[in-house]
């Protein structure tokens, strides 16, 4: 049996848990790279097992039924947007899922506040310039007393919460599906739209991407912040209008942004975003921790292990993961 672990940039799968089990069985190929859409399909031909860093690599219908050795797809977390799982049923794949559970869960809300903190003080600057002999070239902002704006207020939104009530900021929210009552629960203020964007000091973005939500950050948008606002995106990059934020941080309409996630990923070399020294960037490393990747690969490989004896477990099925995207 042959298995190919894809997306796995650092290596950090074979670190993580113990596959030496699974060696003695199996052909184990680690890609340490991005698979372009046009060279998965023969790339993967010979491998039964396939995991997959979730919404990494995407596998729609097309890929899996080009894939006819393919028995079995091991995916981490719980639901996974780029994959067709409706389509490995019907073929018969079994769909394998990981457990949401440890510290790592905290770890995209920890990022949000490290690119809140990295823009107000101008961090990444001030860094390099040290590193080159350069010394105070920036004047950076505090946080205390601020308004945090949230663009959503779901599982990670909430998360990001108690930093914000260390630093007494006023916290608001608005999400298409937020209510007063909800938002009053969770200790923050609901407030119209584009009262978020005009209002917020920083505003975070927190939402699931679909078709709703799909650039819902444009240029109307970014015109209302303020000239000293900051902008965080740990969720999806999609959900923001490239090319307008590209010229709104350009122009200097807005202080800056701190971003994790593009439209395009990995972020092209050439990429403008790259080049604007008011932005703030991440790898898609949100929850991309040490302790993921331990969660996450030894749930793994016993859900291979379990596969193999012919009582496969943490079955995904796409009921299950239609539901976890909405919850």
């Amino acid at each position: 049996m042959r298995i190919a672990v894809l997306d796995d940039y650092l290596r950090q799968s074979q670190q993580a848990a113990d596959w030496s089990t699974l060696a003695q069985k199996c052909e184990i190929t680690v890609f340490d790279r991005p698979l372009r859409a046009h060279e998965a399909a023969e790339v993967l031909q010979p491998f039964e097992v396939i995991c997959l860093l979730r919404e990494r690599t995407p596998f729609p219908r097309e890929l899996i039924e080009a894939l006819p050795k393919l028995k079995m797809l091991a995916v981490t977390g719980l639901y996974n947007r780029t994959l067709d799982v409706a389509a490995a049923t019907e073929r018969g794949i079994v769909v394998s899922y990981t457990e949401l559970r440890g510290t790592y869960r905290n770890a995209t809300a920890e990022l949000t506040w490290a690119l809140i903190f990295a823009v107000a003080r101008h961090v990444p600057q001030e860094s390099q310039r040290m590193r080159s002999g350069g010394w105070q070239t920036t004047v950076g902002i505090t946080l205390m007393g601020r308004t945090l704006g949230l663009l959503g207020l779901g599982r990670q939104a909430k998360r990001v919460l108690p930093v914000a009530k260390a630093l007494n900021m006023k916290v608001i929210a608005w999400s298409q599906n937020l209510t007063p009552g909800a938002a009053l629960a969770a200790g923050v203020e609901r407030v119209e739209k584009d009262e978020l964007f005009a209002a917020s000091d920083v505003l975070s973005i927190h939402l699931v991407l679909g078709e709703r939500t799909r650039g819902i950050v444009g240029a109307h948008e970014l015109a209302l912040m303020r000239p000293s606002a900051i902008l965080v995106n740990t969720s999806r990059g999609p959900l923001i209008d490239e090319a307008a934020l590209i010229d709104t941080l350009r122009a200097g309409r807005i202080a800056g942004a701190g971003l994790d996630v593009y439209a395009r990923e990995p972020l092209p070399d050439d990429h403008p975003l790259r080049g604007l020294p008011n932005a703030v960037l991440m790898p898609h490393q949100g929850h991309h921790v040490e302790e993921f990747y331990a969660v996450a690969y030894t749930d793994t490989v016993e859900n291979i292990a379990a596969f193999l004896t012919g009582r496969p477990i943490r079955i995904l099925s796409p009921e299950r993961n239609r539901s976890a995207l909405f919850d």
